[in-house]
């Protein structure tokens, strides 16, 4: 006799209640059934699984292992069924956006988030990497779109403004610059910046870099294989600064603030661009730009 995922589901159940009734009643079966299945399970496999007793159902060490391995089936099983169901998803089309800033907030969340509501039977995938990726995917195919710091303008490409988004530098909550009501560029100048070596951290590296060099000096960058998340993360340490977008603010990040970082015009902004690949004529593509032209209007 095979073995049933049901039985699996039962077993599972009743190591997490220690009790056949209280698993029968969770899963509003009869407790007489869900008993006779577990015990096929403990006959099938040739083990004892569960000590039972009036006090209810304790999972012997044989039994320990059976439901670990039994989750892990059931969890993969629920999966595919997940997967199976979203076939139907993606039946109006299909898009994939690339992007290298961070999803916490901002545009772009925003963006993607008014997309999947308006068109939810649109498939959305999407894919993090660096702007040289990015450019590689749209050029493949492989990407329909995307969204990242102006700059990749080449032969082959369509593009059109985005929107920006302020520049801030992370900082220890006690650095002394968070005394002052504004930071400018000239005031990190003997800094240790960190960035990523991904994502965004070359366009992070070539601004720092822009802004601070002077008379051959140039600024200290150390560039870290890490996300993004982590290398904000480390300014904590109070060994090293970084810069972000406002998209960053998003989450919490104890011992750490955020200012922003101005020079003689003003806060410092970072352009972002659509781009795609000339002649996509992904339907999908275009509904993604009818609903940006809603957003943010050219």
């Amino acid at each position: 006799m095979p073995i049933e995922l049901r039985q699996l589901r039962y077993a599972v159940a009743t190591a997490d209640a220690k009790s056949f009734a209280r698993a029968a009643a969770m899963l509003n079966v009869k407790q007489i059934t869900l008993s006779r299945r577990v015990q096929q399970l403990e006959d099938r496999l040739n083990i004892k699984m569960f000590e039972r007793s009036t006090r209810g159902a304790e999972l012997t060490e044989h039994g320990q292992v059976c439901v670990e391995l039994a989750r892990r089936i059931i969890t993969d099983v629920d999966n595919l069924k997940t997967i199976a169901r979203n076939v139907s998803y993606g039946l109006q089309g299909r898009i994939t956006v690339g992007f290298c800033t961070s999803l916490m907030s901002g545009n772009l969340k925003l963006a993607i988030s008014d997309y999947l509501t308006k068109f939810p039977d649109v498939q959305f995938d999407g894919e993090e990497a660096g702007p040289d990726e990015l450019r590689h995917g749209l050029h493949l195919g492989t990407i329909d779109l995307a969204v990242c710091p102006i700059g990749i303008e080449e032969e082959g490409l369509a593009s059109r403004p985005a929107w920006a988004e302020r520049i801030l530098v992370a900082l220890p909550v006690d650095h002394e610059l968070l005394a002052r009501d504004r930071i400018y560029w000239q005031d990190l100048r003997r800094e240790v910046f960190v960035v990523q070596a991904g994502g965004l951290g070359p366009s992070f590296g070539n601004l720092i870099a822009a802004r601070l060099t002077e008379q051959s000096k140039s600024p200290a960058i150390i560039r870290q294989n890490t996300s993004l998340e982590s290398v904000i993360s480390i300014v904590a340490a109070k060994r090293f600064i970084t810069i972000a977008t406002e998209a960053s603010q998003g989450v919490n990040w104890p011992d750490i603030e955020f200012r922003e970082i101005f020079d003689a015009n003003g806060p410092t902004r970072l352009d972002y661009a659509f781009y795609w690949r000339d002649g996509n004529a992904n339907p999908a593509l275009k509904q993604f730009f009818s609903m940006i032209g809603e957003r943010y209007p050219s």
